[in-house]
Order: C-alpha cells, then sequence, then structure tokens
C-alpha cells in the first residue's frame, strides 16, 4: 500500500473515531499528524508543525476575545439593535444585510476570512437575539464573502488571473466574477428558504419601539416577538402589563426579561461601548486599507479594551472558542503533512492522466472541493488549474469556464467547520450547542462538496465555455 492511501485512510480513522467516541477530531489528528508524518512519511517535528496552521490560530484567538469583551459589555446588542432600525425591524432582511456587506468587503479586496471575521461575530449575535437559525446565518456570512470574492480587484480574483495569465489560457475577469456570484447566490437563496428563512418573512417586523427603549437588550437572553405592525407596540411597552414569577416584564405584545440593574440599556452607548465600537472600525481599517493581520490586530484591540475596563472583560479569556482552536488546527496540520508527503499532488496528477477530458474535469473539480473544505482555497487552486493546463490545450474543454468551475468548487465548500471560514462561524456563534452546530455545519459543507461540483461542472464546463 502506497504511503499516500495509507494517509488517506488514516483520516478516513480520525472522522470515524471522532464521529462515534465524542473524541475532539483536533487531538485525533495531532496524534495522527505525529504517528503518520514520524512513521510513515520519515518527517521530522519541524516537517509535521510546518502544516500547523499558525496565523489561523491567533485569527480565531484573536477575534473570538474580541468579541466576547463586545458581548460582555453590551456591544454587540447595541450592534443588533441598530441593525433593526435600519431594516425598520425586517428581521428577515437581516441575513441578506450580512451577504452583501461581507461580498461587498471582499469585492473591494478583502480577503475572505477577514471579512467573515468582522462580520460573523455580529450576524451571529443577532442570529442567537432572534432566533434565527446559526446555520443560515452562517451561510449567509461565508457565501456573501465568496460572492464578491473573485471581482478584478479583489485577492482571489487577482490570484486566479494572475495563474491564468502565467499559464498561457484564455481569461475572462468578468465571467469568473459574475459565476462565483450567480453560484452563491442561488445557493444563498436556497439556505434561506430551507433553513427558516420564509417563516421570517412571514413574521413581519419586530416592534421598533421595543427595539428604540431597549427594554429587551443590556445583554440579556431575551428575544423580541415578532408583530405585524410596528405601531402595535406602544413606546415603553404598552399598557396592562405584570410581571411574572420568573421575574419577566410581561406587555399585550411583547415579552422581554428584565434588564440587570448594572447593565444599562442596550440602546444607550456607554464609554466603553463607544471605544469597543472604534476598537471593530480600526480593525476594518487596518485590515482593508493597511492589509494588517487580522487575528494579531484584533488581539491588541482586545488588549487595549481589556486594561482600560477590566471588569467588562474579566471572563473573556475564557470565552474563547478553544475547543474549536483544538480542532481546527489539529485537522489542518495533519493535512499540512498529506501536503507535505504528496499526497494531494499524487491525487490531482492521477486525475489529469485520465484520457477522457470532461470526466478529468469533474474530478478535478470534486478534488478541489473535496480538499479545499480541510485546506487554503487560493493554494488549491494554485494547484490545480495548472494540473488541468495538458487536457485544456487539446481544445475538447473550454478554458473560461474549466477555470470558473475550478474557482467556484474550491471555494464555495468553505462554509466547511475545517475551512478558515467556516471555523470563524463556528467559533463565532453565542449561546448554541457547539457540538451539535458544528456536526450541522460538517453535514451542510458535506452536502455542497458533492452537489456544487458537479453542478457548476454541468453549467460551466459541459457547454465549452471560452
Amino acid at each position: 500500500m502506497s504511503p499516500e492511501l495509507i494517509s488517506i485512510l488514516v483520516l478516513a480513522v480520525v472522522f470515524v473515531i471522532a464521529t462515534t467516541r465524542s473524541i475532539n477530531m483536533g487531538a485525533l489528528a495531532f496524534a495522527a499528524a505525529f504517528a503518520v508524518g514520524t512513521l510513515v512519511a520519515d518527517l521530522d517535528a519541524d516537517g509535521i508543525f510546518a502544516g500547523f496552521p499558525g496565523d489561523l490560530f491567533v485569527v480565531l484567538v484573536g477575534v473570538t476575545y474580541l468579541f466576547a469583551i463586545a458581548r460582555a459589555n453590551g456591544t454587540t446588542d447595541w450592534l443588533v439593535h441598530a441593525s433593526i432600525r435600519l431594516v425598520r425591524g425586517r428581521v428577515a432582511l437581516i441575513p441578506w444585510v450580512m451577504f452583501a456587506l461581507t461580498g461587498a468587503l471582499t469585492a473591494i479586496g478583502a480577503v475572505s476570512p477577514a471579512a467573515v471575521a468582522i462580520v460573523a461575530p455580529i450576524a451571529l449575535s443577532f442570529a442567537a437575539r432572534y432566533g434565527i437559525s446559526p446555520l443560515l446565518m452562517g451561510a449567509m456570512v461565508v457565501h456573501g464573502a465568496q460572492a464578491g470574492g473573485f471581482s478584478p480587484i479583489s485577492i482571489y480574483g487577482s490570484i486566479v488571473n494572475g495563474i491564468v495569465e502565467r499559464e498561457k489560457l484564455p481569461g475572462n475577469e468578468v465571467a469568473l466574477f459574475l459565476a462565483s456570484l450567480v453560484a452563491n447566490l442561488v445557493i444563498a437563496a436556497v439556505v434561506f428558504v430551507l433553513f427558516g428563512g420564509l417563516k421570517l418573512w412571514a413574521q413581519g417586523a419586530v416592534a421598533v419601539t421595543e427595539v428604540e427603549d431597549g427594554t429587551s437588550g443590556g445583554g440579556s437572553a431575551a428575544k423580541a416577538n415578532p408583530t405585524k405592525n410596528p405601531s402595535e407596540t406602544p413606546p415603553g411597552g404598552g399598557t396592562g402589563g405584570g410581571t411574572s414569577p420568573a421575574g419577566t416584564a410581561t406587555t399585550g405584545t411583547t415579552t422581554a426579561v428584565a434588564v440587570r440593574p448594572e447593565a444599562p440599556p442596550a440602546a444607550h452607548l456607554t464609554p466603553a461601548r463607544a471605544a469597543t465600537l472604534l476598537s471593530l472600525v480600526a480593525l476594518v481599517v487596518a485590515v482593508l486599507a493597511f492589509d494588517l493581520d487580522a487575528g494579531l490586530t484584533a488581539i491588541t484591540l482586545a488588549v487595549v479594551l481589556s486594561t482600560a475596563w477590566p471588569a467588562d472583560s474579566r471572563t473573556a479569556v475564557g470565552e474563547i472558542a478553544w475547543p474549536t482552536v483544538l480542532l481546527i488546527c489539529g485537522v489542518l496540520t495533519y493535512v499540512g503533512v498529506l501536503d507535505e508527503m504528496g499526497t494531494i499532488t499524487w491525487a490531482g496528477e492521477g486525475v489529469s492522466g485520465i484520457g477522457v477530458p470532461l470526466l478529468a474535469a469533474v474530478l478535478l473539480c470534486y478534488i478541489g472541493a473535496l480538499v479545499s473544505a480541510f485546506a487554503s482555497s487560493v493554494g488549491i487552486m494554485g494547484a490545480l488549474i495548472p494540473l488541468a493546463v495538458p487536457f485544456l490545450a487539446q481544445g475538447e474543454i473550454g478554458a473560461v469556464g474549466m477555470v470558473a468551475a475550478l474557482a467556484v468548487s474550491a471555494t464555495v465548500v468553505d462554509v466547511s467547520p475545517f475551512s478558515t471560514n467556516g471555523a470563524l462561524v463556528l467559533a463565532a456563534a453565542p449561546d448554541v450547542d457547539r457540538e451539535r452546530f458544528f456536526r450541522q455545519l460538517m453535514v451542510y459543507g458535506g452536502i455542497v462538496v458533492a452537489a456544487v461540483p458537479a453542478v457548476v461542472w454541468l453549467v460551466l464546463v459541459v457547454p465549452g465555455w471560452g
């Protein structure tokens, strides 16, 4: 049995054990990286650690640390209420606002994980407050980032167009951008329908007056009851209210948990919240304008806030998503071992040698999707596009359609919890059963891996575009 095949079988065993024995998959993956790297690939410790995602580790820790502080001092509540006012109480519009926001950020040059790191914590805090499926909100954020990810001035678009030019292949920057935009828009629409979006539309608008007076804010776990007409709830929550045994204030149209005495209403901007909002703006500017690392910047801003308001941030370090960090870093370290021993190249070269171009094309799309679910999307595209050159040169496959299909296949799967974007969504979700949410993301990512490459191959490659 070849070393490459052994490494793939070990990865399958890691999945089975983690699923059946409820062991952190990251810990298992670290052990597998050590065993396979040492016994099969003849790697030393430096070779094994070469695949450790240090940059992703810092991003996960930094972003979850900063937003743990934002949750503790009520800044995320304030942002949620501001979002509701912006869309006039229409909760169903918020997932699309987040989709458009991340799409705009990546389209103007933000790296996809940086855009998700900025938007996901706010979006998922909103989802937790208003009972929206975290899978729906997380998918909308990630697919939004990928929808704008291949504009001619974006990072992904520039990289892929550069590879196409270097390989002397026919290219079309607009077609590449539109292929990713349309594919992710269609997927987002399907996800919206399947995971509760239509029910959100049917609920209508939440009471804007409740949002304005902050009766459900201040860090409480209350959720606003939707009403068809914002004017149905009078200022101050209405008349005829009382107090239930559980300590909740009740009115004719809404029920809200009483605000903690020490927490100001979410509609109010305290100095700590103002400083946190300024920090979030600084994070966006640092990433987009100055190309600084999102993780290091977030940690620095979190430390500054912790120093100024230690009471608000006392528990923030404990709320960093450490199990998620272990999970993602362990799996990606093992994938790094696969890369070091040539398993990924071995699989790609085997496919490219197939004598049927259309079959080779769909298999390359599937390899791109499957590997990208665990590794760098850009790295996979950089490896697969050159592998496609031999049969593209035969003229039986359109280069423009093939490149677009590979690009979409390798990035649309970033909803996987093992990819950077999926890991950020998993880490950013507050008040969820994280193991259950991880399984949901994994199943959804698996469905995307199974379905999307075949669809984009059928739409973009089979007709022979380009």
